[in-house]
């Protein structure tokens, strides 16, 4: 069984369809948690009626708002899974998404396998861009830029032991990923695009200035590196994702769907 963790706060307007998505898979031996983090919308109604629907759902409400990291903690934490997957709110997975990183992790003896991805706009269309996943990434490829798409993450808990983000309000995902990769050797990359990452206006990630902020606080905070080391991994960061990592991102083949 795969324990697929989404946590979410005020995400009525997506959390359907990203749900969907996980009903849609073709491997179906999953459990899905939805951790609220105390959402003020609809979100929690939208939960539930899934939930009724599917003995498979499990919500879990937490006591007061904690943030992304908390929130995917206390999913880890009540997985029974031998694999964790994390599905943000507002993205969706593709049919075939587990089966074929099931299938990939078996045949290569994976510990940590993700995929590439392509990206949609806020109303969940296709914007034919995807992010090419690296084959192989190893901690130190790692530690100078995220190169794993959290959506697209899969890693084995029987290999591994549950493994717990750090208590950053963000970018704990990128920590979460540098100690399972540090654990595990390499981290594998399946060249298929497997989600749909949603590109939102108010991301993180589309915010790049406010992104280095909490990239500092990975190496100088939780890494513990001195702020000297800190901006000098600032530095490569920056390059990397500036003038390496964006070769990752490929223009869709309309054919044939594939990057």
């Amino acid at each position: 069984m795969i324990s697929i963790i989404t946590a979410f706060y005020n995400a009525e307007k997506f959390l359907a369809e990203s749900i969907e998505s996980v009903l849609a898979q073709t491997h179906v031996d999953w459990e899905l948690l939805l951790i609220d983090d105390c959402s003020s919308d609809q979100s929690a109604v939208i939960a539930l009626k899934y939930a009724q629907a599917d003995k498979r759902i499990t919500i879990v409400t937490l006591e007061q708002n904690s943030g992304t990291g908390i929130a995917r903690n206390k999913g880890i934490e009540q997985a029974k899974g031998s694999k964790i997957a994390f599905l943000d709110a507002d993205d969706r997975w593709k049919p075939h998404k587990l089966a074929t990183q099931l299938q990939f992790m078996e045949k290569n003896q994976a510990s940590i396998c993700f995929s590439s991805y392509t990206l949609m706009n806020e109303n969940g269309k296709p914007l034919n861009i995807a992010v090419q996943a690296l084959p192989v990434l190893d901690f130190n490829t790692l530690l100078r830029a995220n190169y794993i798409g959290n959506l697209t993450a899969l890693y084995d808990v029987e290999r591994l032991g549950k493994q717990y983000a750090p208590a950053l309000r963000k970018r704990q995902d990128w920590a979460l990923w540098l100690d399972l990769v540090k654990k595990a050797g390499k981290a594998y990359g399946i060249s298929e695009s497997l989600a749909y990452y949603r590109v939102r206006k108010d991301s993180i990630s589309g915010n790049k200035w406010k992104m280095l902020r909490y990239n500092f606080a990975v190496y100088n905070q939780y890494l513990e590196f001195s702020r000297l080391k800190s901006a000098w991994m600032m530095l490569r960061f920056l390059w990397e994702q500036f003038f390496i990592k964006r070769r990752q991102v490929k223009v869709i083949k309309a054919a044939s769907g594939t990057v």
